[in-house]
């Protein structure tokens, strides 16, 4: 743990993923946006420092993580006016946890090289119980020697560890695999309304499908929320939206269709026009309820 770190961005991920780093006996900094949350993490964390800008915060730092909301954010934190990059040493290295897909990451990448910083996108998944227990899985893209710099940090903050390839190649696990989660979402709202229409116990319903061929991470996280129209954020819908965009954004790149993740996209934009933007991306509940014209 003889690598400084400083984690810029303390939201419902980012509180929790540098709570492990500190945890784990990481020399840490940290900075948000939000000064009080900044403010309330120092104070459940007395061990940690407490930076007034991200170039504080990397000033006294070897390791910098981000954790913001999409690539603009990214690249203000790190290369804008106060920006980590601008006090950051040469030989300093980012891991961009965020999700901002390929091209962000590889325009930002390229501009913290021209710095002598190296960048690391090591997108997350799991949502906030697993940030809160150290049991993320990680996707990083990056060169063999950055990716084994950042490994005992990612490692603090997640089980599963897997390097993707080469930059931004991270971003593009992470966009598609959010992107089958939330189409496997709304498939498992469908599934609920079906039962319901038809009258059939939905408890029966999940638990045989818990344990039989339609068992689902969605099924497990997302079936009682839907059921009781429990929308405590996990994960935002409207970041859930944006990552989905991203994947058809790659997936049109690439000339690769994904019709079923096109289709959950509209379901999203429909849930956010509705006002759940901020809400767990289980709310998309509320657009399949309206179309079957059932309530669960």
């Amino acid at each position: 743990m003889s690598e400084r770190v400083a984690f810029l961005g303390l939201g419902i991920m980012g509180s929790r993923m540098a709570a492990n780093l500190a945890r784990a006996g990481f020399e840490l900094t940290v900075w948000n946006r939000t000064e009080a949350k900044a403010q309330a993490f120092s104070a459940e964390h007395p061990d940690v420092k407490l930076a007034r800008t991200p170039a504080q915060a990397a000033a006294g730092s070897d390791i910098v993580v981000t954790m913001v909301v999409d690539g603009d954010q990214v690249r203000e934190v790190l290369l804008g006016e106060d920006g980590a990059a601008t006090a950051a040493r040469p030989g300093t290295l980012c891991i961009d946890c965020s999700t901002v897909g390929p091209m962000a990451a590889r325009s930002i990448g390229e501009a913290l090289s021209a710095r002598r910083i190296e960048l690391v996108d090591a997108p997350v998944t799991g949502s906030s119980p697993k940030a809160q227990d150290g049991t993320l899985t990680i996707m990083a893209g990056g060169s063999d020697q950055a990716f084994q710099r950042a490994r005992p940090v990612l490692e603090a903050m997640g089980r599963l560890i897997v390097h993707a390839g080469p930059l931004g190649d991270g971003q593009i696990v992470k966009v598609i695999n959010n992107a089958v989660a939330a189409t496997n979402a709304a498939v498992v709202g469908e599934a609920l309304l079906v039962g319901a229409r038809a009258g059939v116990d939905l408890d029966a319903l999940t638990e045989v499908m818990g344990a039989g061929s339609g068992a689902s991470a969605m099924l497990e996280l997302k079936a009682r929320a839907m059921r009781e129209h429990d929308y405590t954020t996990l994960f935002k819908l409207e970041h859930m939206l944006k990552d989905v965009r991203l994947c058809l954004e790659q997936g049109q790149a690439a000339g690769a269709p994904f019709q079923f993740a096109a289709l959950t996209r509209e379901i999203l934009t429909a849930a956010m026009g509705r006002g759940h933007g901020d809400d767990d991306f289980a709310a998309l509940i509320e657009v399949l309820e309206a179309a079957a014209g059932t309530k669960l």
